[in-house]
């Protein structure tokens, strides 16, 4: 047995077996993409199947969840994929400063993406992944074609003759792959997304990740990187640190050398935050508003890393110095986890802070690189 078919929720009436070997051999996104964008489609309609699902709109629900990890993350999605090229063939004018990743944002996404002409992109879509997604529910019936073009030509077909027999995923809304524009799911596949919707999309999830992973190596926190979550999480925590900082010496701006006002600060991702994809306290120093507004997405210049790890000493020193020492170990934990620090004391010695920051950084830096981010920032004032 298969082992995705013991983690999958059970059946008496469906063939949970075909399902978990929905993405094996697989050599690009467009199944994960196509299978995810049917559970995001079903829970926006709150799984009333009463109407099919066109390929048009499925291919840009697709394209909006494609464009998080691929546009905004720059992730690779294979050498033999072509989703990256279709979106990057759009006229997606997209102000990612904004973005929030709520529902609103990938609505909004989504319309720009329907304004595009996608006729092309979804011709190329039809040419497999629609039909192979269906393969080990009909594989009994298929079995004698054995060319893939017959296949495809056929699925249609026996997908409709054996519907309620055999029961796939979705049937089509005609009988050849080149009239077929849209899918009709079957109610009782629609009615077990729905009863174990955590479930079925969490395991959809984790395969793709282990796609991904394949094509990313050496990304620091994939997962996070794959999905929009739905909102930014707050850093009023660790404005409240460095505010406390503020309180007991005063601090300059690494980048524009102003004194800083706690009453006004922007916590700065020092290594953008779409590229790490968390909002650790090691990565995190106070700037002004505009300064970070300015930096957005980019890395800083190489000139202000000794600046960074002088101020995250600073920081600290003085936070070591005047907070409990239960309260400093909490907020010190992922400099240990993360920096891979061997002992509490390393932080507070600036030479030793400096190692641990050059060893870390580096590969870090070089890889931001490769994926496209800009890594020679430089802030400059107003004038």
């Amino acid at each position: 047995m298969n082992i995705n078919s013991q983690i999958l929720p059970e059946s008496n009436h469906l063939n949970i077996w075909a399902l978990s070997r929905l993405f094996q051999a697989t050599t690009n996104s467009y199944k994960y993409l196509f299978f995810y964008s049917i559970l995001d489609i079903l829970s926006q309609r709150l799984f009333d199947n009463s109407e099919s699902i066109s390929f048009q709109e499925l291919m840009i629900e697709m394209l909006a969840n494609a464009w998080y990890p691929h546009t905004f993350f720059r992730l690779s999605f294979g050498k033999q994929d072509r989703i990256a090229n279709k979106l990057d063939s759009l006229d997606l004018t997209v102000n990612t400063t904004v973005l929030k990743f709520n529902s609103s944002d990938k609505i909004a996404l989504k319309e720009i993406i329907s304004q595009n002409n996608l006729t092309a992109i979804i011709a190329d879509f039809k040419k497999n992944v629609p039909f192979r997604l269906l393969r080990p529910f009909l594989q009994e019936k298929l079995r004698d074609f054995d060319v893939n073009y017959e296949v495809v030509k056929k699925t249609p077909e026996i997908a409709n003759l054996y519907f309620y027999i055999l029961k796939p995923l979705y049937r089509f809304n005609a009988n050849t792959y080149r009239e077929s524009d849209a899918i009709i799911l079957h109610p009782e596949w629609v009615e077990y997304f729905k009863q174990n919707f955590i479930i079925i999309k969490g395991w959809v999830a984790w395969e793709w990740l282990q796609y991904m992973q394949k094509n990313n190596q050496n990304v620091p926190n994939l997962v996070n990187k794959l999905f929009a979550p739905e909102k930014r999480n707050s850093l009023t925590n660790q404005a409240n640190y460095w505010k406390f900082i503020l309180e007991k010496q005063p601090i300059k701006c690494i980048y524009s050398q102003q004194t800083l006002d706690k009453n006004s600060i922007s916590i700065d991702h020092y290594l953008p935050w779409s590229f790490v994809a968390h909002d650790r306290l090691w990565n995190l120093i106070p700037t002004m508003n505009n300064v970070n507004s300015s930096k957005s997405n980019n890395i800083p210049s190489s000139q202000y890393l000794v600046k960074f790890i002088q101020l995250q000493h600073q920081g600290l020193t003085i936070s070591h110095q005047y907070l409990p020492r239960k309260e400093w170990l909490k907020y010190t934990e992922n400099y240990l986890l993360d920096l891979k620090v061997s002992h509490i004391e390393d932080l507070l010695n600036l030479e030793l802070l400096t190692n641990i920051y050059n060893r870390q950084f580096e590969p870090l830096i070089s890889l931001a690189k490769i994926q496209g981010f800009n890594d020679n920032w430089i802030y400059l004032t107003a004038s």
